[in-house]
């Protein structure tokens, strides 16, 4: 079978060792034999067995001393003690040697049969966690991030290879020693006394940004705590954002030039517009000049966009001016529905305005407010299919 759990058996006493093999190799285990502990070092050596049946009491070298002598060398191996003195006494020796479990002389088939499966569920376990701390160590260590941990005491247990390039430590193994002894971070040492002394009932990320040199590097701290929910330690991921920052900037270059070579051709175009509402170039009728009025106030508001585009730092800090002033819904509603009609009888959809007359004045951006009206009735217009109707209506609430 493969992969069956690999057993030797070491007694002196042949009928011990026989029964065992046959026994055992009936529940469909490897089991080999040795005749003594000389024998069983030699073969433990040469090959693999998870589990070693020895008997406690043997010449020349005991139980005991094969146990002392293997155990250092394959931690991973487990022993069964097998004995005709069962006593307290050579129990717990046997136990403080590195034995799994205990088993005396005379024993039954299913005695041995128990003991063995128990100590076969023992050692997957063990190997499982082993397999789990090993795929988690790998995983750490190849992750682009760098990652490290901290106990209560600020001293580092863990920290990947990527969080030792990104800070610049090229010295001897840092398991152990405080996170100043590594580093001299004033920034993200205040994290890490944050993050141990956060309140059981909150738990928060704490971020922040390090400059180091011409690298960008965005820091983040978490508790780590145990299951009584006490912190423990710290998890802390450091992140090189700095080709991101770059990007942030060459796309806020890009807007800030774009927007500002789209203002002037603007300002040039309302220069001409209000050169022909002042009749400089010849006379206007009052529907040219109640639409050539509408057209300048979109180039006017296209034009507050792109200097709401160059200032970058506002935008990117979220403070963008945004004045408020007594606006009248109303008014604005018959403004944009009479700017629409004539895009509405080009598709041949009816577009009627039902305000309420009454409309309280709000406070609000009116650029803002105009541009949310001006979605909804250009989306209606683009929608809505030819004989359709579309009704702008209001009402207070």
């Amino acid at each position: 079978m493969l992969n069956s759990p690999r057993i030797l058996i070491v007694d002196d006493e042949k009928r011990i060792r026989t029964a065992c093999r046959e026994i055992l190799t009936a529940e469909g285990y490897v089991v080999e034999l040795a005749e003594d502990g000389a024998q069983a070092i030699v073969l433990i050596d040469k090959n693999y067995y998870d589990i070693v049946l020895v008997d406690l009491m043997m010449p020349v070298i005991s139980g005991f001393e094969v146990i002392a002598q293997v155990k250092p060398l394959h931690p991973d191996i487990i022993f069964i003690v097998i004995t005709g003195y069962a006593t307290v006494e050579h129990s717990i020796k046997a136990m403080k040697s590195g034995a799994f479990d205990f088993i005396p002389k005379p024993f039954s088939p299913d005695q041995l049969r128990v003991v063995v499966s128990k100590a076969i569920e023992y050692n997957r376990a063990l190997k499982d966690i082993t397999n789990e701390k090993s795929r988690m160590r790998t995983l750490i260590n190849h992750l682009g991030d760098g990652v490290m941990a901290t106990d209560n005491q600020k001293k580092i247990v863990f920290a990947n290879p990527k969080f030792l390039q990104l800070i610049g430590y090229q010295g001897e193994d840092v398991t152990g020693k405080t996170i100043s002894q590594v580093l001299a971070n004033e920034m993200m040492e205040g994290l890490i006394e944050k993050a141990l002394v956060m309140p059981k009932d909150e738990f928060v990320e704490l971020t922040e940004e390090w400059k180091k040199n011409e690298d960008v590097i965005a820091v983040r701290c978490v508790p780590f705590r145990d299951s009584l929910n006490r912190n423990v330690g710290t998890v802390n991921v450091l992140h090189d954002i700095t080709t991101l920052k770059k990007i942030e900037q060459m796309k806020s270059d890009f807007v800030s030039l774009v927007s500002h070579e789209i203002r002037s051709p603007m300002n040039s175009v309302l220069a001409q517009i209000k050169v022909i509402l002042d009749e400089l170039a010849g006379p206007v009728t009052e529907k040219q000049k109640t639409i050539l009025t509408r057209a300048s106030k979109k180039i006017i508001a296209l034009s507050e966009v792109a200097s709401d585009l160059l200032d970058l730092a506002k935008i990117e800090s979220g403070l963008i001016s945004q004045e408020k002033e007594k606006l009248n819904i109303t008014s604005m509603l018959k403004e944009l529905v009479i700017f629409y009609t004539a895009k509405a009888q080009e598709k041949k959809v009816g577009l009627e305005l039902q305000a309420v007359e009454n409309l309280p004045d709000i406070i609000a951006n009116p650029y803002n407010m105009e541009e949310v009206i001006s979605n909804l009735i250009s989306n209606a217009l683009r929608y809505t299919p030819s004989q359709g109707h579309i009704t702008v209506s209001t009402s207070v609430d």
